[in-house]
């Protein structure tokens, strides 16, 4: 140990930062153009924005790209009904977890941030892997219910849209680990002055 790694504190764990934050995960163009009951997810995250701002809580952006989506296109860029405000932070990702190869664990670390209220597409791919990577890094995780999507890929052999959401909501209500919650709430239930 040197004098100045003595002297300086190691950052706090997410299970001792008391904020959280609402993450919203890839609501573009792209992904949103072929989900399930995109326009109502799209408004029920509208308004977690609106009361996570009154309520003076973070708002994270999670934005994808891709050779589909690539960085500029109409498809990368996030819904018209939603936009972030100047202050909040975009996390630019490349892979399913938005925890992988990017800026995301750093900004909620910058923000005292230990809860993730997690929204956005697609529930089988970002949504769950991001979920997952979090809650396995340490945070508490709340999945919103009615705040997440994904597009019908019955045609690869996957369950009807719905059905993913259904399941999704499903086992994330039973994930458990130490020091650490998994919940799921609709998102009249959610509550951004309380873990």
């Amino acid at each position: 140990m040197t004098a100045d790694s003595a002297s300086t504190p190691a950052p706090a764990r997410p299970a001792d930062r008391p904020d959280s934050a609402l993450i919203v995960i890839d609501v573009q163009n792209g992904v949103m153009a072929e989900s399930w009951k995109a326009p109502e997810v799209i408004d029920t995250i509208s308004g977690l924005v609106d009361r996570a701002r009154d309520a003076g809580t973070e708002v994270v952006w999670v934005r994808h790209s891709s050779d589909e989506m690539p960085v500029d296109s109409p498809q990368w860029q996030i819904v018209d009904a939603l936009a972030p405000a100047d202050g909040e932070a975009i996390v630019e990702k490349t892979h399913g977890n938005t925890f992988e190869d990017t800026d995301f664990e750093d900004v909620l670390a910058s923000r005292d941030i230990g809860h993730l209220v997690v929204t956005g597409a697609q529930s089988d791919a970002c949504v769950r892997s991001t979920i997952h990577g979090g809650f396995s890094r340490g945070y508490d995780v709340t999945l919103v219910s009615d705040a997440h999507t994904t597009e019908d890929l019955t045609a690869w052999g996957a369950p009807e849209p719905e059905m993913v959401v259904s399941h999704t909501n499903l086992y994330w209500g039973f994930e458990s680990g130490p020091g650490r919650t998994a919940s799921v709430k609709e998102s009249a239930d959610i509550d951004f002055g309380t873990r």
